[in-house]
């Protein structure tokens, strides 16, 4: 656990709190990384549904649903996975927002086109939001890992901050 991560997580249960969100997540790089820096917060039940590591292909069409079509044509490190897994989340969870993680953590498995630290992000709300973010870190396996989780409770909190309202 990194304790700037802690923080963010402590800041985001706070947001998921106040509008009574419940939130959930498909892993893949992270391997439950981020699913773990989340249920350290004491009471992390109160808005913390579920979280599922798919870390092959496999798992993400097994556990989740996603389309193999989406996985031939653009890959599991891509938007359009990424956006998919986020969407499925919500299908097999009671969550009204999900976040997804896929990503080259390395050393290898990397491309000249989805270099190792390729990472993207996916986030759906119920209510029909749907985006995809990518970020290229450039640290070894561990601090890539820890980046992305950064990354994501930023961008959760980012978003979250910004809804007026609830989304229920």
């Amino acid at each position: 656990m990194i304790e700037n991560n802690f923080y963010l997580s402590q800041q985001l249960a706070k947001a998921l709190e106040a509008r009574k969100l419940t939130l959930a997540l498909a892993e893949s790089c992270t391997g439950g990384g981020m699913a773990y820096q989340l249920t350290e917060i004491p009471g992390s039940s109160l808005w913390f549904d579920r979280g599922f590591v798919t870390y092959s292909n496999i798992a993400k069409i097994e556990m989740l649903g996603v389309d193999p079509k989406i996985l031939d044509a653009c890959g599991a490190v891509s938007a359009e996975t990424a956006v998919e897994m986020a969407k499925c989340v919500l299908k097999h969870s009671n969550a009204e927002i999900s976040l997804s993680i896929t990503g080259v953590a390395g050393p290898g498995g990397g491309s000249v086109n989805k270099p190792v630290g390729t990472v993207f992000f996916g986030l759906a709300e119920r209510r029909g939001f749907c985006e995809s973010r990518f970020n290229l870190f450039t640290s070894g396996r561990h601090q890539i890992r820890v980046d992305s989780i950064t990354f994501a409770l930023k961008w959760l909190l980012e978003h979250i901050s910004s809804v007026t309202g609830e989304l229920k």
